[in-house]
């Protein structure tokens, strides 16, 4: 554990202001251009240790910590937000088009927020001496599905992308330049990224108290295992768009056939690569018996793998607010619905969010960056307001 190294503020540090939670109106656009005001800023490191490595004394499996303290405290979780492959907490700090991040957003509302790097990535201290190989996308990779996919058209609500600032994200728009220029390396190995991120988020949670995580993609699984595992600290999970769905990763391909599964389970606990407490209670992943639905329930769906009946069940996550939120023109749109389903089958009472259905179109995988994106934060912010107590 480390010592919190506050950062000089904008606004003045309010010292032993008192908390006052209660649930306030959601913000109009007028308000959400007012200056965000805080009584602290900076970050901590959690959860690291020291090895040897090569006669060198190193340091591992840390985890850097941003936060942000409202002025005035009005809600009394706070939010933790946890990011996806190849990125890191700036996801959240802040548009590519210079506009305000979630992280601005949820603290203007009242919440106090966290935002952290990834074990093993960016400013938690990458090392492939340390973690093994390490992997990194080509800005071609992040064109096909997270930025540009009206331009592929590899999945069937690819056309319907239309929120990237500044026209296609693709090589060339501004807005796309200063996203790619923020990805990094990450741990290659998915397997051991969860493992890494589990005692981490452990720490992090011990030490502020029981919070709102909200995941974006990659970091879904991590939001399942400690949501299961630690079931006291998370007053709710957010899960924007969760890697998946359960069991096998899919490629796109376009065309009629626009999609098909991994050679090999990829989550082989369903929803995660790391166990969970299913009841009937097993330790072995190879019991979660899988079928696939006979006939998907739209053309632009695909077809999930389930559990086969009965099914075993997740009892430690059934009693958490759960909500799966969805970009209309992502690629996950094709798939989250898997998830939900395999949720509820396992006894997890869930919502999935489309946001086209809340009057949002549009977006896609990266809706945090998106023109939209304060509309986005603003129909999260009322589901917690409705359902976190």
């Amino acid at each position: 554990m480390f010592k919190s190294i506050a950062r000089p503020l904008i606004v003045s540090l309010c010292i032993g202001l008192s908390a006052h939670f209660a649930h306030s109106a959601e913000p109009s656009s007028k308000d959400t251009k007012k200056p965000v005001v805080l009584a602290d800023q900076g970050y901590f490191f959690v959860n690291g240790k020291y090895i040897d490595v090569g006669g060198k004394k190193l340091m591992t499996d840390q985890m850097y910590v941003q936060y942000m303290i409202p002025k005035i405290v009005k809600h009394p979780y706070p939010i933790v937000m946890i990011h996806g492959t190849a990125q890191t907490g700036n996801n959240f700090l802040g548009t590519p088009d210079g506009r305000r991040g979630w992280a601005d957003y949820f603290a203007a509302q009242g919440y106090k927020v966290y935002v952290v790097d990834q074990v093993g990535r960016a400013r938690s201290g990458d090392s492939a001496e340390i973690y093994g190989p390490y992997a990194r996308f080509g800005a071609r990779d992040l064109e096909l599905v997270f930025t540009g996919q009206e331009n592929f058209n590899l999945f069937p609500q690819a056309k319907l992308h239309t929120q990237w600032p500044g026209g296609p994200g693709v090589v060339g728009n501004p807005s796309f330049d200063q996203f790619y220029a923020q990805q990094v390396e990450f741990i290659a190995n998915g397997t051991k990224t969860e493992e890494l991120m589990y005692p981490a988020d452990v720490a992090l949670l011990e030490r502020i108290g029981p919070a709102i995580v909200l995941t974006h993609s990659q970091s879904g699984v991590f939001g399942w295992k400690i949501s299961d595992a630690r079931p006291d600290l998370v007053k709710a999970h957010i899960a924007v768009e969760p890697n998946g769905p359960p069991f096998y990763d899919v490629s796109f391909l376009g065309g009629e056939n626009w999609y098909k599964d991994s050679d090999n389970v990829a989550r082989a606990w369903g929803i995660t690569r790391i166990p969970l407490k299913y009841d009937p209670p097993t330790d072995n992943a190879a019991e979660l018996k899988m079928v696939r639905q006979e006939k998907s329930d739209s053309p632009e769906l695909m077809r999930c793998w389930l559990q086969a009946e009965p099914a075993r069940q997740l009892p430690n996550m059934k009693n958490i607010p759960t909500v799966i939120v969805t970009g209309e023109a992502s690629f996950r749109a094709t798939l989250d619905h898997c998830t939900s389903k395999f949720l509820t089958q396992a006894g997890v009472k869930n919502q999935h969010m489309r946001l086209e259905n809340e009057g949002i179109k549009g977006n896609g995988h990266m809706m945090m960056l998106e023109k939209n994106s304060d509309q986005v934060a603003q129909a999260i912010g009322k589901w917690i307001q409705t359902n976190v107590k």
